[in-house]
């Protein structure tokens, strides 16, 4: 398996050794038809100038003349060049090198390369010219011309080695540049690639630490990261934050669940253990067994409570199908009906403050009675015989806002953002209520949160007002 550090390294050294080598073979080219073309274009201007003398000198009658051999050779030194002066028959009549005894004079073109240069005025050709000469060199042809007429050609030439020593003098230099930019470049890439991959192997590092149980281990921000790579440590610490919360709060959940059932698992144990074994009388076994029932059901409360909740988280909103078009005031009375006998018993008045229309809305209306049972039924548990509870709809923009409230203890301020907690529970209510199991108003808030609405609550000067929203549609 390739690191992303290989990668890196890989892709950029190909890339370069690719743009590299694409410049060079570019550059090769160029200088090539550079040198060529500049060689054929001052070997042109030579033979222009030498048949322009010749023409003259052969105008004179004196072509093959002392004179004129020196011009010739004159200008063949200064232009590095060699020059050959043919007759319309095509024989090599004057040659640059005939100071030193040349051997060209007397030899004879061939008539049609004569015809094509007189034809044309001109001619440029590389490679071997036979009968003069045998190693690669460039070649241009002009005729020499007298009153319109050809009277012969004048060859000049130079040997291709010359351009060959330049190309390979500037092929050397390129390739000790391109050398000297591929060792920097490599030491660059490799420095860059081990900088990105870092990051990288530092977040690897950090998600097997927290695979393995620490979840404290979160990614270092450095200020040189990359945007993206920034964003990647960012989504990673948030997931990891959030993964956290979620095991700290399995954790208390299985803490709290298995501290809630503790205390009836022992009670029914215990009693049917001493009924068992005849512990408990005959005559009281009757009452234990209305205990131990009675234990059985905040039990299945529980369970049922749980399966509840599971179900909303496990929904995450509640379907359109499942909503309902409903009166809230009608759910309200009805669940204040079912409470009459609590209500009497414990001498509580009743503050009822709605609109004198029906005030609709779209929920599950099953739901929706749900949370105002459980906000009722704390109502009532939590407020002092003689007191007063109080149920109230206002309407609000498109909003409907259902209150209930109730006369008793002022809760802390430090407590309030904790009643909605699962397991959440005053110490002095856990003393005074051993049906409540600290679920109920958590219950409350999934399902308000899951029609996309929000519940509060206040506590001040002994009142108590859970608030809770939902969309009006009349």
């Amino acid at each position: 398996m390739k690191t992303s550090f290989s990668r890196n390294f890989f892709t950029a050294a190909t890339i370069l050794l690719l743009a590299l080598t694409i410049l060079g073979a570019s550059f090769q080219l160029q200088v090539t038809d550079y040198l060529e073309g500049r060689s054929a274009s001052e070997l042109k201007e030579d033979a222009q100038v030498i048949a322009d003398l010749a023409a003259s000198y052969s105008a004179e009658g004196t072509l093959t003349g002392r004179d004129f051999m020196l011009n010739l050779d004159v200008i063949s030194q200064v232009t590095h060049a060699d020059a050959v002066v043919c007759n319309r028959d095509g024989y090599v009549i004057l040659c640059s090198h005939g100071r030193n005894a040349c051997n060209h004079q007397g030899l004879q073109l061939n008539k049609s390369y004569m015809d094509k240069v007189i034809e044309n005025g001109s001619d440029s050709v590389t490679g071997i010219l036979q009968g003069l000469y045998e190693e690669q060199r460039y070649v241009v042809s002009v005729p020499i011309t007298v009153n319109d007429d050809a009277v012969g050609i004048v060859i000049v030439s130079t040997p291709t080695a010359t351009t060959t020593r330049v190309q390979n003098k500037i092929s050397n230099i390129f390739l000790t540049a391109a050398l000297f930019v591929v060792v920097v470049s490599v030491l660059a890439v490799t420095a860059f690639a081990r900088r990105e991959s870092r990051p990288l192997r530092e977040m690897a590092k950090t998600a097997t630490a927290f695979g393995h149980g620490d979840l404290e281990a979160r990614v270092k921000v450095e200020d040189h990261y990359s945007e993206e790579v920034e964003e990647l440590a960012l989504a990673f610490n948030n997931m990891a934050s959030s993964l956290q919360k979620s095991e700290y709060q399995r954790q208390e959940f299985v803490a709290n669940v298995s501290h809630e059932l503790k205390t009836p698992m022992t009670t029914i144990s215990g009693y049917v253990d001493g009924i068992l074994d005849g512990t408990i009388p005959l005559e009281k076994q009757e009452h234990y067994l209305h205990i131990v029932s009675d234990e059985t059901k905040r039990l299945s409360r529980l369970v049922r409570s749980m399966l509840d909740i599971s179900q909303l988280q496990k929904e995450q909103g509640i379907p359109e199908e499942k909503k309902l078009h409903f009166d809230l005031e009608e759910v309200l009375g009805q669940v204040l009906i079912t409470f009459e006998k609590k209500i009497t018993d414990k001498g509580i008045n009743v503050d009822v403050n709605m609109p004198e229309h029906p005030v609709y809305t779209m929920a599950n209306q099953d739901y929706i009675t749900q949370v105002i049972y459980n906000l009722l039924d704390n109502a009532v548990k939590f407020c002092p015989q003689g007191g007063t509870i109080g149920m109230k709809i206002r309407e609000r923009g498109n909003k409907a806002y259902v209150s209930v409230s109730n006369d008793g203890e002022t809760i802390p301020p430090e407590e309030l953002p904790l009643v909605f907690d699962r397991f959440h529970k005053l110490d002095k209510s856990r003393s005074q209520n051993r049906d409540g199991w600290g679920l109920g108003l958590y219950i409350v808030k999934t399902i308000v949160c899951s029609h996309g609405e929000d519940i509060s609550v206040s506590s001040k000067d002994g009142k108590t007002t859970f608030t809770f929203t939902m969309p009006l549609v009349n």
